[in-house]
């Protein structure tokens, strides 16, 4: 597992969950998450854990729950099992948990990967496909290159996605920033530039970033 938080605005639709898995051999030139490509990396934790956050977020109003990483169909079995219970728990909460949706992003597209694999889907609403091409940038919400695509899956998806199929990041930040002691993690998609631009308005207030993220 490489991190968890809630609440988060950047990843999809309203305020969510969103959980990033560890290890991806995809590597993607340009990531801006390259300590969550080794799949000896994070910590570990289980199921159950992630679960329990979940609830905790639909018991203070979550609006979804998106998984990330690294790359989730690395993990497919532990990716299944989170989302079988994640669709489980949000029937707890009645129409209003029945409205948190599950998002998953992947670098993969459909037929790339084993039918095993690609199943460990099965049951979420939206899924957001493609490598992330850092020569491709798009304007696209919740799309870091322009050849990913988000993909509705069921008829939760359809109304909650459906909408912003095309539709474009408005102006402003497309990141947010956490700060937790000596550590500071940006949540979101950039904007080429983006970054460069948040680490400079940082020094200009005195905040030195060490080796980050999206560094080689």
């Amino acid at each position: 597992m490489a991190d968890a938080h809630f609440p988060v605005a950047t990843l999809g639709p309203g305020r969510r969950l969103v959980l990033w898995l560890q290890g991806c051999a995809l590597a993607c030139p340009g990531c801006m998450s390259r300590h969550t490509w080794d799949a000896a990396g994070g910590y570990a934790t289980t199921v159950g854990d992630l679960l329990r956050l979940w609830d905790e977020a639909l018991a203070e109003g979550a609006d979804g729950l998106t998984v990330s990483g690294g790359e989730p169909l690395a993990q497919p079995a532990a990716l299944a099992a989170l989302l079988r219970g994640a669709a489980g728990l949000r029937h707890r909460y009645g129409d209003r948990g029945r409205e948190a949706d599950l998002l998953v992003y992947t670098g993969y597209e459909p037929g790339e990967v084993a039918d095993t694999t690609w199943g460990a889907l099965e049951g979420v609403d939206a899924v957001v496909t493609g490598r992330f091409r850092v020569t491709e940038p798009t304007d696209l919400v919740w799309r870091g290159s322009a050849n990913q695509s988000i993909r509705p899956r069921t008829p939760l998806g359809d109304r909650r996605y459906g909408p912003h199929l095309g539709r474009t990041h408005p102006p402003g930040p497309r990141v947010a920033l956490r700060v937790d002691g000596t550590s500071t993690r940006v949540y979101g998609v950039p904007a080429p530039g983006e970054l460069r631009r948040l680490e400079q308005s940082l020094a200009a207030a005195g905040i030195r970033l060490t080796d980050p993220s999206w560094r080689p």
